[in-house]
């Protein structure tokens, strides 16, 4: 069963790819200086009333099997530790303890 800090990002990653289209056009109207102040206060409404997982910095990359948030390999989306004990189980293809 998955972390309930990895659902919630889960969850947040699916908002913003659902949402980034229509977010970034309201930002680029709402900031956008040449256009009268009544259509840029709208579309900054517009703005507010989408969710809290919708904004691109909700998502954070986490480990996928313990919800850390430090120490992420993106690569394989495991925190170091848990990347160290995969790779000496052999869990990991192409990857192997180094030595010189």
């Amino acid at each position: 069963m998955p972390n309930a800090r990895v659902l919630r990002d889960i969850k947040a990653r699916h908002g913003v790819n659902a949402n980034e289209i229509l977010r970034r056009a309201y930002l680029y109207v709402a900031r956008n200086q040449t256009l009268p102040a009544q259509v840029r206060f709208q579309a900054q409404l517009q703005l507010n009333t989408f969710g809290r997982y919708t904004r691109p910095s909700t998502v954070k990359n986490r480990c996928t099997e313990t919800g850390r948030g430090r120490g992420v390999i993106s690569e394989f989306g495991l925190c170091r530790f848990q990347f160290r004990q995969k790779a000496l189980a052999n869990e990991l293809p192409g990857v192997k303890k180094a030595s010189w």
